[in-house]
């Protein structure tokens, strides 16, 4: 059963227009290690791992897209007011002239999501070192932001982002022991 509460996982705040700030966060909407991929990973990943941690990818999965959610409303805010010389002056020129403010999937370079981006090998500890991987790399992209951003509001929200990839490696780590012991003990492979 699906549940969806109607706010956000996190508030979002923005202090300014800022379309360059949202050229970067587009990264984390459309990128090779963004919430769009995480999420398409670990909910199509569910269905070739053992039950016992079938459940953890699913909930993970589903936060994912809570933090597409995010992202999406952190861009919107930081676009909404933006002239089209603005956005143009941010490198988001050939965004607007395809979509207007629209949101798309692509990131921050402008290159579009790719299906490529989403990992399934059907090993169960393959997959999840995967995951570890795309949720460090994914910390990494949320600091380097950070790094970028001047606005206390947006930084405030990408913090939380940050800790959660932190969680969620530290939970595929978790699994991975499980999944291990399971097959020492011939349970599977």
């Amino acid at each position: 059963m699906w549940i969806y509460e109607k706010k956000l996982q996190y508030p979002v705040k923005v202090s300014k227009c800022n379309p360059m700030l949202a050229k970067f966060l587009i990264e984390q909407y459309g990128g090779a290690d963004g919430e769009l991929a995480a999420a398409l990973r670990y909910l199509n990943q569910r269905y070739s791992i053992p039950d016992k941690v079938a459940g953890l990818l699913t909930d993970i999965g589903t936060e994912e897209l809570a933090h597409l959610e995010i992202i999406a409303t952190m861009v919107y805010k930081l676009t909404k007011d933006a002239t089209p010389e603005q956005l143009k002056a941010a490198g988001l020129g050939p965004h607007y002239a395809d979509h207007d403010r629209a949101l798309f999937y692509h990131n921050a370079a402008g290159n579009p999501f790719r299906v490529e981006y989403i990992q399934a090998k059907g090993d169960p500890i393959a997959d999840l070192y995967e995951d570890i991987a795309a949720e460090e790399k994914a910390r990494a992209t949320y600091q380097w932001l950070i790094n970028l951003s001047d606005d206390p509001d947006v930084n405030d929200t990408l913090r939380f982002l940050r800790q959660r990839e932190i969680i969620h490696a530290q939970r595929f780590k978790e699994a991975v022991e499980i999944l291990k012991e399971e097959r020492d003990k011939k349970k599977f492979f």
